[in-house]
């Protein structure tokens, strides 16, 4: 068995994303998170600037374009995907195009947004060094991402699955897309590329009362399933009966949720104020 290969682009554009259904699924389950997050609020709680251009890499269905065109008409935000076909949800202006190969000039856009995007990145540093080439002085660059626990009791659940359909103890772990790129160690790495690097940490717990939402954010996966080692479809299955069984005896099923967003400066922050409008 071997490790599935999240940045493979036949993947990434022919099923994973070429559309917004898997992406969509995996967003619906933290509706049932507490506390609750506005992530496209944060980042605009944390984007001071009215005027520029931002580009918003891996923007897949475009949640964080809607809401910055929406709420600060004055900049320009572009939406960049490798994905033409999710792209096709999002209106213009759109780019499909790598976040290693940005088609854009030098220093020439105020803001840059990779959010939950890097992990399907072949080459993370490359990419990163992409939006430092794009960002002008003043610059912010913003990411998120997932920590290499987040979600364990899924882990848990796709495991103990796995293991009665393969007929062994346990079965190999589900696949986590934010492993390559994750909370835990991700600041360490930007700060190779930025002056200042704050993590803002988004700790919750989601609380679910029937299987539903948990099974749709597992079959989200399945453009990997192939390379995962277990029969995907009767493993979900047999993951449904499980959590239908701890459902009715617990009441609920709770996850662990710990996610983060990551602010990256390219000036000090002792000098950042001269360049913030």
């Amino acid at each position: 068995m071997s490790e599935p290969d999240t940045t493979d682009t036949t993947i990434l554009t022919g099923s994973a994303y070429r559309d917004d259904r898997h992406l969509a699924a995996r967003q619906s389950l933290y509706r049932w998170q507490q506390p609750t997050y506005d992530l496209p609020g944060l980042v605009l709680e944390h984007l001071p600037i009215r005027t520029g251009t931002v580009l918003d890499v891996g923007c897949g269905n475009g949640t964080y374009v809607t809401r910055l065109r929406s709420q600060r008409p004055g900049l320009t935000v572009v939406g960049l995907d490798i994905s033409p076909g999710i792209l096709a949800t999002v209106s213009a202006p759109v780019v499909a195009a790598d976040a290693a190969r940005l088609p854009v000039g030098d220093h020439s856009a105020t803001a840059v947004l990779a959010m939950h995007t890097l992990y399907h990145v072949d080459n993370i540093d490359a990419a990163v060094a992409e939006a430092v080439r794009v960002l002008e002085p003043g610059g912010i660059f913003i990411a998120s991402t997932n920590a290499r626990e987040d979600k364990a009791e899924l882990d848990d659940l796709w495991a103990r699955a796995a293991g009665e359909v393969l007929g062994v103890d346990r079965g190999p772990r589900r696949i986590s897309l934010s492993t390559r790129f994750a909370l835990n160690d991700a600041p360490q790495r930007l700060r190779s590329h930025f002056a200042a690097v704050e993590t803002v940490e988004l700790p919750g717990t989601i609380t679910v009362h029937e299987p539903e939402p948990v099974i749709a954010h597992l079959a989200s996966y399945r453009s990997w399933a192939e390379n995962i080692g277990v029969p995907f479809d009767a493993t979900l299955t047999r993951a449904r009966d499980l959590l239908q069984h701890m459902i009715d005896r617990d009441g609920r099923f709770q996850i662990t949720c710990r996610g983060g967003i990551l602010l990256c400066h390219t000036t000090r922050h002792d000098d950042k104020a001269r360049y913030d409008r």
